[in-house]
């Protein structure tokens, strides 16, 4: 059977304990974490909890405060690729062997370059020496993870297919033939088309039944990833039962995966 795992969200920074307790409360074994460079001290917080409670992190989400400009010429692009470095370095020492990048930053398209493939290149080949694999997460613009896949032949790349983001802003669509084998993790979450809401599958107009089968046509395996936190659509109800119904709707998703294949 497929595992579960969940975010831990920074912005539930007030209260992140009794989440992570929360979350292992009612039966999740497996997080990822966020390490964005903006609030260093709180996410070794976090993670020094999580690994106290002996919750296994599955990967690390990396920052995105600018990877648009990874992709031009100038000294910015050049200081990007050290914080990634320097990232990679500290998630060696973490013994993370997984994280999550986005290759872009919401609609202002920067433009596919040689630049950004050669950044790129030397982002994933150090990670392959640290022995992390490296995920680029398909966001607002289409090609760039194209462009990636098919420019750069190092066996610890990959993607991470994001359903909510495939419904905001793609309408669902997306290349399943051409990223068969290339996905390393999943990213499940619903929104109204309106907003990257990040709200729990089923709460929304994600086709959760096509869904389904891009995940198994993508011929992805691994951990049932809810990247889901809570907050807004969810005040009316308390920590434990909004992680309770998070846990319902990921062995629901489990089950859907599974009766899919047969």
């Amino acid at each position: 059977m497929k595992e579960l795992a969940i975010a831990i969200r920074n912005y539930n920074r007030d209260n992140y304990k009794e989440i992570i307790d929360t979350i292992k409360d009612v039966g999740f074994k497996n997080v990822f974490i966020e390490w964005y460079n903006n609030d260093l001290k709180l996410q070794e917080d976090i993670l020094n909890y999580v690994n106290e409670k002996e919750l296994n992190v599955i990967f690390a989400h990396l920052g995105y405060q600018n990877p648009n400009v990874l992709w031009l010429n100038g000294f910015e692009g050049e200081k990007e690729v050290d914080r990634y470095l320097n990232d990679l370095d500290v998630c060696k020492e973490k013994g993370f062997d997984l994280v999550v990048i986005h290759p872009t930053y919401e609609y202002s398209n920067p433009g596919i370059s040689e630049i950004g493939l050669r950044r790129i290149m030397k982002i994933v080949s150090y990670a392959k020496e640290l022995g992390i694999n490296v995920a680029f997460e398909n966001v607002e613009l289409k090609g760039y993870l194209e462009y990636i896949i098919s420019n750069i032949d190092l066996d610890n790349l990959g993607i991470c297919f994001d359903v909510g983001h495939c419904n905001l802003f793609f309408d669902g669509d997306f290349d399943t033939k051409f990223f068969k084998d290339k996905v390393l993790v999943i990213h499940l979450h619903d929104n109204y088309k309106k907003e990257d809401d990040h709200n729990l599958p089923f709460d929304g107009t994600v086709d959760w039944d096509k869904a389904i089968k891009q995940i198994n046509e993508l011929n992805y395996n691994g951990y049932v990833v809810l990247e889901c936190g809570y907050k807004n659509l969810y005040s009316n109800i308390t920590i434990k039962e909004y992680y309770n119904l998070a846990y319902e709707r990921g062995l629901k998703i489990i089950d859907m995966l599974q009766t899919d294949k047969k």
